[in-house]
């Protein structure tokens, strides 16, 4: 990808990686990403906003040199420090010696460990500061937790363009750099939630309050950090009102409180069914599914358990450890939100039972709200054992 014109005095020059499939270790990229880097001209200085994976330095470089050389970028504005964003900036400022860069007060602390360099010339920005580029001002405006502590906007007066970091973006690379080109519109839907979800879904009050900063903005585009630039009159606002509805708070009428387990030879399985008939005898309107975890898509049931209000959940002991399907279930819990989440651990076993303390010690650690001790029957659940599990279930949701 070359630089690319949207403006009179703004370029694109960042870099397509189509074949990107896993991003941040967890999130599948089915469609690639971009990682978007932009190129200010004002009519004294110029400014870099982010730059891009230090894989793909060299082409980044080579894109930048066709407007403008190293030595003339006056500003290095990092609106987010994770790799994706500043992994070229180390090798980038052996060219730019009098770039100054500019970060929020968080992004200076992440910057100087995720380049190891002490001599980096930092400036923190405040919340509502603006620098001069000549006849053209950026102001900067503090986003936290959008989706990390040092995320900030920058906001350019003259072009009324929004630099917003990681929000609105979506890991989805084409050979297009507007919204209007998009060639796959459906896949660009499913790019655009995904991306959402996994690194939004866990700060929805933030994106609102992000939402509020820049809601009397008079944006006429949207410059992301992944994805299309997003434009007036195309996606652009069609993106911003479903950032605005994804995050409002879900309305329940019922408590949701499903049961996951997995069972080798069905005791689990009792165990969850007698647990879970304890929970709607004690909230006969609450919601309590049982999920065997072998019979449903994991994405489903981590949806489940993480838009739940409590949940259960049961392993058999095999090999002095809980079953992979279980462990993959709390692989993907949402630890922000997550948090204080009331839970209960269950299972069969047949000689030393580990299944039950290795999972409560997880979602210990996962600031759960641990209910008891867990639950533990010798290989097949008495008519004794089932009652005192289903005792159990009704004294978690009374606990409620």
């Amino acid at each position: 990808m070359a630089a690319i014109k949207i403006t009179e005095n703004l370029y694109s020059v960042g870099i397509l990686n189509p074949n990107m499939r896993i991003f941040d270790v967890v999130m599948r990229t089915e469609y690639g990403t971009t990682y978007n880097s932009y190129l200010l001209r004002g009519e004294q200085k110029t400014a870099l906003i982010e730059t891009c994976h230090k894989t793909y330095f060299e082409q980044y470089l080579s894109n930048i040199r066709e407007i403008a050389d190293t030595e003339q970028i006056d500003y290095i504005i990092l609106n987010h420090c994770e790799p994706d964003h500043s992994g070229a900036l180390a090798e980038l400022l052996s060219l730019c010696p009098n770039a100054e860069i500019l970060v929020s007060r968080a992004g200076a602390i992440y910057l100087k460990n995720i380049t190891n360099r002490e001599d980096l010339k930092i400036r923190f920005v405040k919340d509502g500061e603006s620098i001069d580029l000549g006849g053209r001002q950026l102001r900067f405006n503090s986003a936290p937790f959008l989706h990390w502590p040092d995320s900030m906007f920058t906001w350019d007066e003259q072009d009324k363009t929004l630099f917003s970091c990681d929000m609105f973006g979506s890991h989805y690379c084409e050979p297009h750099t507007f919204d209007y080109n998009i060639v796959y519109p459906g896949q660009y839907q499913q790019a655009l939630k995904g991306y959402y979800d996994a690194i939004f879904g866990p700060f929805k009050p933030y994106v609102l309050a992000g939402m509020e900063k820049i809601a009397d903005l008079p944006i006429e585009r949207i410059c992301t950090s992944h994805g299309p630039v997003l434009s007036r009159g195309c996606l652009m606002e069609q993106v911003m009102e479903q950032y605005r509805a994804w995050s409002q708070p879900a309305a329940k009428e019922q408590k949701s409180i499903p049961v996951f387990y997995c069972s080798a030879y069905g005791n689990t399985g009792k165990i969850a069914q007698a647990i879970a008939q304890g929970i709607k005898e004690a909230l006969p309107e609450a919601d309590c599914p049982v999920y065997d975890v072998n019979d449903h898509e994991m994405g489903f049931l981590q949806g489940e358990l993480n838009a739940s209000d409590a949940f259960a959940v049961g392993s058999p002991t095999i090999n002095q450890d809980a079953v992979a399907p279980i462990w993959n279930l709390l692989s993907h819990v949402d630890a922000i939100n997550n948090k204080k989440r009331p839970a209960l651990v269950f299972g069969s076993y047949g000689w030393s039972g580990e299944a039950v303390p290795n999972l409560t010690a997880r979602l210990t650690g996962l600031k759960s709200s641990v209910f008891g001790e867990g639950f533990k029957v010798t290989f097949v659940p008495s008519d004794e054992d089932l009652c005192k599990a289903k005792e159990l279930g009704k004294a978690f949701a009374e606990s409620l």
